[in-house]
């Protein structure tokens, strides 16, 4: 059996604008033409400490949390389209 690799890129675009930091996680599969978007927001509390890779840090795991929101929707969806063309029932539970 002979097992294709496939390889998928997620990019995560920091900025930053005083104490607000914004992620935008962008999947894109290895054909290039399929691509999905995350994004993720975090604000520093003003009591605390000024550290740049904190903000950066939760913006990005927000972001690629909505990102994998978004994926697993994205595959329910296909999941129900081919048990539909398939005619059989959806199962409740995923793969």
């Amino acid at each position: 059996m002979i097992m294709e690799a496939k390889q998928w890129t997620v990019q995560i675009h920091l900025s930053e604008v005083g104490d607000d930091t914004h992620a935008r996680a962008v999947l894109t599969t290895r054909d290039g033409r399929d691509r999905l978007t995350g994004t993720g927001h975090a604000r520093r509390n003003p009591a605390d400490p000024s550290v740049p890779e904190i903000g950066d840090e939760l913006a990005a795991s927000r972001a690629l949390a909505d990102l994998a929101d978004k994926l697993a929707v994205v595959t329910q969806r296909d999941i129900a389209e081919i048990a539909e063309i398939a005619g059989s029932p959806v199962a409740s539970r995923s793969w």
